[in-house]
C-alpha cells in the first residue's frame, strides 16, 4: 500500500513538473517583434499591408483559430478580425486578402473602418499599441462573415484552448 501511495505522489508530481514544461501558444510577426515599431505600409494610410504572422506551439485538441487586432490606447478600436481559421494553418501571409471568406473557409469579419478585413493603424496623434490576439480553439465558430469583435469574442467564451498576443506599435 505504502509503496502504491508512493507511485501515485511520484506520478502526479510528474504530471505537475510536465505541465510547467509545457510550451504555451506563441504569436510573432516576420515585419515587428513584440513591443515593436510596425512597417508604415501597414498602416492605414500608407499601403494598408497586414502583416505576416505565425504561430508555433499550439495545443492539442484546437479545431481553429482567430484572431482580433485593436488599439487599446483608442479605446479598442478594431482593426482586424478573422476566425474559423483551419487547425492546420500556421501563418498569415503579409497583404492578406480582404475577403469576406477564402477557400479554406478562414472568415473576417468588420473593422471599425466598417471595412472586411485588415484596417492598419491610424493613429490621431503620437505612438498608439496595437495588439494582435490569437486564440485556439476547440470548435469551429458557427458565425457568418462579416462578425464584429464583440460577436466573436461572445463567440469564443468556453471554448479557448490557449491565447497569445503580439504588440506592435505605430505613429505618424
Amino acid at each position: 500500500m505504502r509503496k502504491l501511495v508512493l507511485l501515485v505522489v511520484a506520478g502526479f508530481v510528474c504530471s505537475i513538473f510536465a505541465s510547467a514544461q509545457a510550451k504555451a501558444l506563441v504569436l510573432e510577426s516576420s515585419a515587428f517583434g513584440d513591443g515593436e515599431m510596425m512597417p508604415k505600409e501597414t498602416g492605414y494610410r500608407n499601403g494598408n499591408v497586414s502583416p505576416a504572422l505565425f504561430w508555433e506551439d499550439v495545443p492539442e485538441g484546437v479545431k481553429s483559430f482567430a484572431l482580433v487586432m485593436d488599439d487599446p490606447d483608442a479605446h479598442g478600436w478594431t482593426h482586424w478580425v478573422v476566425y474559423n481559421i483551419p487547425p492546420g494553418v500556421r501563418t498569415l501571409p503579409g497583404n492578406f486578402p480582404a475577403v469576406r471568406e477564402l477557400a479554406d473557409g478562414t472568415r473576417q469579419g468588420i473593422n471599425d473602418f466598417k471595412k472586411i478585413g485588415y484596417g492598419g493603424p491610424s493613429p490621431p496623434s503620437g505612438i498608439h499599441r496595437y495588439v494582435f490576439r490569437l486564440f485556439a480553439l476547440d470548435a469551429k465558430l458557427d458565425l457568418a462573415p462579416g462578425a464584429s469583435k464583440a460577436s466573436l469574442l461572445e463567440f469564443v467564451k468556453g471554448h479557448i484552448l490557449a491565447q497569445a498576443r503580439l504588440v506592435g506599435r505605430y505613429g505618424r
